[in-house]
């Protein structure tokens, strides 16, 4: 709310509005039948001051309980997902005095299986409101049928779905990302130089759906600048350095004129370890996500630029969103896009532990 504003009283929207308390009342509160004349006056006036009715209050005197679940990917310390869980963490401590409460569930980002497999109970318990990782998309999509066969409110973080009935979406616009990625990379190339588009594997080979979204971007990209070089896909495993090194080897020596590389989620660091190891300065790198492991190599030059997508206020902004629409029926927009950062080493201080 405006200074000018921060103490207005229900009574002080009523006279301004020319109307009852009674009506402004109804109108906050959406109850009681109130004509469409007086209803625009009032949502006019409240929308002036920027009026918000008090949530605390709301929430203590329904003495309901909210229960909310978070679908999200498990994560080492330092991993991107460890962000974005932060994120829900506070907002979830934020939210404890309002009779809320948030469960965080885990899912192997890179099985399909394993996502439907952590959901498939899901509903069996009271469930009020859902923040869910858009890893896989036909997966997400079932799940999101499910929810709104039973009426419940969920949000989308990491990366969009459209033709769906989220009550929000926070994250980056992934095909955007893959286009400035693409735009970073070129910039420092000569047009016969080479690209190296690197897929990291697991257990499962199911790609997320951000991935897919940043890939498109970022072909599409080349094929508008008519980029003369070639593409090189190779596949690298999570946990498998000796087998990366292998293949990467082999794939350097019959490909001399590979003079870049990307990585479409935030494991940069694989090539970017293997680049530092082998003393590739020439080779420009470009990946995503502001990680301990990614950041380290930009600072020392091996990175040449990330893109990042600020994981926490995601997590964050989706668990608020939730809340504010079962305690205030306050509808979020549908599309929250955050900023697409891009780190270089030159500004890289700035942006490291400047954290929600």
């Amino acid at each position: 709310m405006d200074k000018e504003f921060s103490n207005i009283r229900i009574v002080d929207i009523a006279k301004m509005a020319g109307v009852s308390v009674g009506t402004v009342d109804r109108v906050i509160h959406n109850r009681g039948r109130v004509s469409e004349e007086n209803k625009k006056k009032v949502q006019a006036i409240l929308e002036m001051v920027h009026y918000q009715p008090n949530l605390m209050a709301r929430s203590l005197a329904s003495k309901k309980q909210y229960h909310f679940v978070a679908i999200i990917p498990s994560f080492a310390h330092g991993e991107y997902w460890e962000a974005i869980s932060e994120g829900i963490d506070k907002a979830a401590s934020e939210m404890e005095s309002y009779n809320i409460t948030v469960t965080k569930l885990f899912f192997d980002q890179y099985n399909n299986k394993a996502f439907d497999d952590t959901v498939r109970n899901l509903l069996d318990g009271k469930v009020d409101g859902v923040l869910i990782a858009t890893l896989f998309a036909d997966s997400v999509i079932r799940l999101s049928q499910e929810l709104d066969n039973n009426e419940i409110p969920y949000v989308y973080v990491d990366s969009n779905i459209k033709g769906q009935h989220q009550l929000a979406y926070f994250g980056t616009e992934s095909y955007d990302a893959g286009v400035i990625a693409a735009r970073l990379l070129t910039d420092r190339l000569s047009s016969s130089s080479d690209i190296l588009m690197a897929r990291i594997i697991h257990s499962g080979k199911n790609d997320s759906n951000q991935g897919k979204n940043r890939r498109e971007g970022f072909c599409h990209y080349l094929k508008e600048i008519g980029f003369g070089g070639k593409l090189h896909e190779v596949e690298l495993k999570i946990n498998d350095s000796v087998y990366n090194f292998i293949k990467l080897d082999e794939l350097f020596e019959a490909n001399p004129s590979i003079k870049g590389g990307i990585i479409f989620n935030s494991t940069c660091y694989i090539l970017g370890n293997y680049l530092k190891a082998r003393g590739m300065k020439s080779v420009k790198l470009v990946g995503y996500d502001l990680i301990e492991r990614n950041t380290q190599l930009l600072s020392e030059g091996v990175i040449t630029a990330l893109v990042a997508q600020r994981p926490e206020r995601q997590g964050y902004d989706g668990i608020k969103s939730l809340c504010n629409h079962l305690l205030f029926k306050q509808n979020p927009e549908k599309v929250n896009l955050m900023p697409i950062d891009i780190l270089l080493k030159e500004n890289l201080k700035y942006y490291l532990n400047n954290k929600l």
